[in-house]
């Protein structure tokens, strides 16, 4: 008997939402599938988004590194395709893609990985299956649930906690118009 996956319920965002969609298109077919997973979930979380190409999956974290620092995304999608080949090629792009992807998301950015390591050309045909498990549109709504997580923890404070009120601000430790002796 196979188990049922839970997924958890669409983002809602009170404000517009925009990613960038960062593609590895090598197997063009697999990627055009993927990339039309993630638009479709992204349009249905009633965001927008751009696209661009990269030539491969180790270029996939550069690339949102570089869209992070130049351009105003809220969030990322990362796609791909890697197929076990003869040699061990294979482990090192799964591996330094998956862990670039890692890394930038531990510094804050709001990414879905959706690289697929397969072993085979059939297996990244069901995972890219818009009518199925796509998982273009997983690694999008993964990034909208980070987007969705980001807004809510980086909220204004009002003041709240260890963030001064606005009218009040220090210079070299001394509270503004403070009178000295």
């Amino acid at each position: 008997m196979a188990e049922k996956e839970y997924c958890l319920p669409r983002a809602e965002f009170d404000k517009p939402v925009k990613l960038l969609i960062v593609v590895a298109p090598f197997y063009r077919d697999i990627a055009d599938n993927l990339i039309a997973g993630a638009q479709s979930e992204i349009e249905a979380s009633g965001g927008t988004w751009d696209l661009v190409e990269v030539p491969g999956a180790l270029e996939l974290p550069t690339a949102i590194g570089i869209a992070e620092r130049m351009s105003n995304f809220d969030g990322y999608v990362a796609l791909g395709c890697v197929i076990r080949g003869e040699t061990t090629h294979y482990e090192t792009v799964c591996n330094d893609s998956s862990r670039g992807i890692t890394l930038l998301g531990l510094q804050g950015l709001c990414i879905g990985n959706g690289i697929l390591t397969v072993e085979n050309r059939a297996q990244a045909e069901v995972r890219a299956d818009p009518k199925a498990m796509n998982k273009g549109a997983g690694a999008a709504a993964a990034a909208l649930h980070l987007i969705a997580l980001s807004r809510k923890w980086g909220a204004s404070r009002k003041g709240v906690g260890f963030v001064p009120s606005t009218e009040e601000y220090k210079l070299a430790g001394e509270p503004k118009d403070t009178p000295k002796a």
